[in-house]
């Protein structure tokens, strides 16, 4: 399986201000990279490289707002997507970071500070355990990029539909198993909720219905652990300009999955069939609720949140998807931090 750069999982340093990106989805536009800002050039920042202090930002919103006061032109409309985006001109790219090339350094490194030795470890682990190709599997996040310190986590990405799919069935085995790897206790789901959870319009027990259930994270040797699946290259149905999206308004309502096949991939996708439209700020089309198909999310939590036949509460933004300008459906997208959700209702 040949891989491009710049892919979801992949990073990119910035030839202009010294900015690092984590690259967001498959597709992405000729002349640029759809990514979002992740660490900045900051005198009071938590982390270090070369001598030069750096800062985290969690919160969308605000990695929008210091682009829009400092590098705007890393900010641009795209017509396909119908949103304003966050992406960099091929010609601005410093770096791009790849996971597969930073596991193979490590294998060939010595002297390894202690979150690269226990992410090696777990890798070789998913290797031999697992039935993991070495070539279908890398380390992604702060680490990869020089920029982790002593609170980060273990980020991996796994390649590839098959050997994701067959790979998410041996986890459990793993789980089982191993002295070292395991899911979370519930304190530590209670702590991975107020983390990253608090402040959305997810209740601790709504989270807490999917995330027990989830196979792609967990604990090794303490730390957490977080799994991205990437669909093999063929998988990807085409090129960017191959959809277009058009915004219409948020809606909630209640439907049933239909299929989550590829609900562990980034980005997920589930197949529903709507029961009830329950809030809608613009009128779908005809009012042709069957042909609102889809659920999709570029954002890990919501990997797993839900197994075919489940019944589920949906609140985010509709979008019309038409792919090669001859299928047409509508989709929700789960983007937005405070306000999407896709809870269990039973």
């Amino acid at each position: 399986m040949t891989l491009i750069k710049g892919i979801e999982g992949d990073y990119i340093e910035t030839k202009k201000g010294n900015l690092y990106f984590d690259v967001k989805g498959l597709l992405h536009p000729d002349d640029k990279k759809i990514a979002f800002l992740r660490f900045f050039p900051d005198p009071k920042g938590d982390r270090v490289k070369n001598g030069k202090k750096f800062s985290k930002i969690y919160d969308i919103d605000k990695r929008y707002s210091f682009l829009r006061e400092n590098f705007p032109e890393y900010l641009f409309f795209s017509k396909e997507l119908d949103i304003e985006i966050q992406g960099i001109k091929n010609e601005d790219i410093k770096k791009i970071y790849s996971p597969i090339e930073y596991l193979k350094e490590l294998f060939n490194k010595t002297n390894l500070i202690p979150i690269e030795e226990h992410s090696l470890n777990l890798c070789e682990l998913f290797i031999k355990e697992g039935a993991v190709h070495k070539d279908s599997i890398g380390i992604t996040g702060s680490s990869m990029i020089g920029l982790n310190n002593q609170d980060s986590d273990i980020d991996l990405i796994i390649y590839g539909t098959e050997q994701s799919l067959e790979f998410q069935n041996r986890i459990k085995d793993i789980f089982s198993t191993s002295k070292e790897c395991r899911q979370y206790t519930f304190e530590e789901y209670k702590n991975h909720y107020y983390n990253r959870f608090n402040g959305s319009s997810i209740t601790f027990v709504e989270f807490l219905k999917s995330e027990k259930k989830k196979l792609h994270q967990g604990q090794y040797k303490n730390i957490d652990f977080f799994i991205r699946y990437i669909k093999s290259p063929k998988d990807w149905q085409g090129n960017f300009y191959d959809f277009l999206y058009k915004n219409y308004g948020r809606i909630k309502l209640k439907a049933e999955i239909i299929d989550s096949t590829y609900s562990i991939f980034t980005p997920c996708i589930y197949t529903i069939k709507v029961k009830k439209i329950l809030e809608r700020n613009i009128i779908v089309e005809n009012d042709r609720k069957k042909n609102i198909v889809e659920v999709s999310s570029f954002r890990g939590r919501y990997c797993e949140q839900a197994i075919q036949g489940d019944k589920v509460l949906i609140e985010g933004k509709l979008e019309k998807v038409t792919y090669k300008k001859s299928k047409e459906y509508y989709r929700i997208l789960l983007t937005n931090q405070r306000q999407d959700k896709m809870t269990l209702i039973n």
